[in-house]
This record gives C-alpha cells, structure tokens and sequence, in this order.
C-alpha cells in the first residue's frame, strides 16, 4: 500500500498533505511555490511510494464551479500527463480554508503567525485528505 497525496492548489502557492504508507493518517508536508510544484512532486514520488493523488474541486456555495477551477484543470491535465501511473480523484474543497485558518485560531496561534499563508495551504490539504480518509471509510 502506497501513499496518499493531496494538493491544495493555488495560483501563487500549493499546499501538501500526505497519508501515512497505511493511508489512516493525514499529515501535513509542506508549500510549495506553483511554479516549482511539477519539479517538486517529481521528486518527491521518485523518494516515496505514491498510489492516488487528491487535488481540491473548488466550488461555489451553490455547486457550481469557482473562478479558480479553469486554472486547477489545466493542472489536473499537466498532472495526469506527467503522472499516468500516479491515479487522480477530486474532492470538493470548499470551506478548507477556511476551516484550516480556524484551526490555526484553535491551536492557540498568534496573530503574526496565523498570518502564515503557506501555512494555511497545508493545514488545508491537510484538511482535504482527511476528509478524503473520512469518505472512503
């Protein structure tokens, strides 16, 4: 059994969340500038075992899809390009970051480090692929 990925994907930043190799806990891995993100997973899945990749399905309140998506689905086609062996599902990733903010307020954060963005992309990847875990069971 392979790991689980889930990338939270922005146009400046990409936040990261992985499982661990039993795919029962999700743990935040890092931010990664856009720009670097394809050279930086390519590492990464040379290094670790990699079954399936989550990437975030940004919607409107109503289901609808958000401003964001056509620049997310231009990724999804450079990812499955770059990744055929890698498979690919897409989760509605609406609240998440919202959601991780809030557990940066919860966790007793200051201000200043709340200001963290790239540290609210992982917590929200995170976020994501812990609800992916909580769907699947």
């Amino acid at each position: 059994m392979g790991q689980i990925l889930a990338i939270d994907y922005g146009k400046k930043r990409t936040g990261i969340a992985i499982t661990d190799d039993m795919q029962i806990i999700a743990s935040g891995l890092t931010t990664v500038d856009t720009d670097k993100l394809i050279p930086f997973l390519k590492d990464y899945f040379s290094k670790h075992k990699v079954e399936k990749a989550i990437i975030g399905e940004p919607k409107q309140m109503d289901g609808s899809a958000s401003e964001s998506a056509e620049i997310i689905e231009k990724f999804v086609v450079q990812f499955q390009k770059e990744f055929p062996i890698i498979s690919l599902e897409r989760m509605d990733e609406r609240f998440t970051s919202k959601m991780a903010f809030q557990t940066m307020i919860d966790s007793g954060l200051k201000k200043k480090q709340r200001q963290n963005k790239g540290l609210i992309d992982e917590i929200a990847a995170t976020i994501l692929l812990q609800d992916y875990l909580n769907f699947k069971k």
